[in-house]
């Protein structure tokens, strides 16, 4: 399946590239920050028509409200659909957004997909084959410094209301990393830790659709998705830590001396 999920995750990059940097209709979802576009709806159409279409049995769990079955239970195989990360960078005119769909089994993620649109690189991994960038396999970073890493994190759409120490978290990473990004899509933070150009990345408040994917191509590429205490997660965890494994407890004892 997992060359299913490839052709569909550039099937639907190429209907957002295409209407990025087009006048498009803004729709607020929680709040002013929380944005959705049609590209977006067009998008999760196009995934979600294709599942329904081709694995009748599975179920959808997607941004965008299409949940075919409960999200915790109720069919074997379960598609786990971002169909654009980086909604607020695309409605801007950022170009770093992606596509992401993991698939799970069972409630265990088997297979997850990430493309990243406009570098058009496909981040792939299968559960225990590897992670791999355009057929390339891929590795996290070997950097044993926590003071030498390079670091990327995100802040929650509530951060307004229910910051959860974001800020001050912030503040005690980049004084003690060498750098700290914030690229708005949650899933290339992932996937660039994967690859190691992140030594390790965290974020509060994300959704099952903002990780599936993203942590099995971490961890398939060599490196630890756990909780801030350092515990083991599933996609609905809500404090997200991942790292190249060797600066994790580093960054667990710096997170949580907040």
């Amino acid at each position: 399946m997992i060359l299913d999920i490839i052709n569909i995750s550039k099937e639907a990059g190429q209907l957002i590239r295409e209407k990025f940097g087009k006048n498009l209709e803004i729709e607020f979802k929680t709040n002013e920050l929380n944005l959705v576009t049609e590209a977006d709806k067009a998008s999760e159409k196009l995934i979600t028509d294709f599942v329904k279409k081709k694995y009748p049995s599975h179920g959808i769990l997607a941004e965008e409200g299409s949940e075919v079955y409960p999200a915790k239970g109720g069919a074997e195989y379960l598609w786990v659909i971002d169909p654009l990360d980086g909604t607020t960078n695309f409605a801007h005119g950022l170009p770093i957004f992606s596509v992401s769909i993991g698939l799970q089994k069972n409630g265990k993620t088997i297979a997850g997909v990430v493309y990243d649109i406009n570098q058009n690189i496909i981040y792939a991994a299968e559960i225990g084959a590897g992670a791999r960038a355009n057929d390339k396999r891929i590795q996290v970073s070997t950097n044993s410094n926590f003071a030498h890493s390079m670091l990327v994190t995100g802040f929650p759409y509530d951060v307004k209301e229910n910051p959860d120490k974001a800020f001050e978290r912030f503040i005690t990473m980049i004084t003690s990393s060498r750098a700290v990004r914030r690229l708005g899509s949650a899933a290339i933070d992932f996937c660039y830790v994967a690859k190691g150009v992140f030594d390790g990345f965290w974020e509060v408040h994300l959704h099952p659709w903002d990780i599936c994917a993203g942590k099995l191509i971490v961890e398939e590429a060599g490196g630890l998705v756990t909780d801030f205490d350092g515990n083991k997660i599933d996609i609905y965890s809500k404090r997200i830590l991942c790292s190249n494994g060797i600066v994790h407890q580093a960054m667990i004892e710096k997170l949580m001396s907040v």
